[in-house]
């Protein structure tokens, strides 16, 4: 089974936010089997469930663990949701 997931993170009064924001999104693209797609307000992740789910949890328990406090904002559908659909 595919899923798409959408990621937005928010590290709490940090300087170097947007180290830890693209440091974030860097692990995640070193996963082989992922497709990371990055865009000025999000990240989307495209794969096979498990191994998106495990990855994903991984890398926020990852956040969490080295920041004060942060923020993510998910959405998690199942499927490959990385091709858009033609307008009607």
């Amino acid at each position: 089974m595919k899923i798409s997931i959408e990621l937005s993170l928010y590290p709490l009064a940090m300087d170097n936010f947007k180290d830890e924001i693209w440091a974030f999104i860097k692990r995640l693209r070193q996963v082989d089997g992922l497709n990371v797609v990055t865009n000025g307000m999000s990240t989307q992740v495209f794969g096979d469930y498990d191994l998106a789910v495990t990855n994903v949890m991984h890398e926020i328990k990852q956040v969490h663990s080295t920041t004060n406090a942060a923020v993510f904002v998910c959405k998690f559908i199942n499927g490959d949701r990385s091709q858009v659909e033609a307008e009607s």
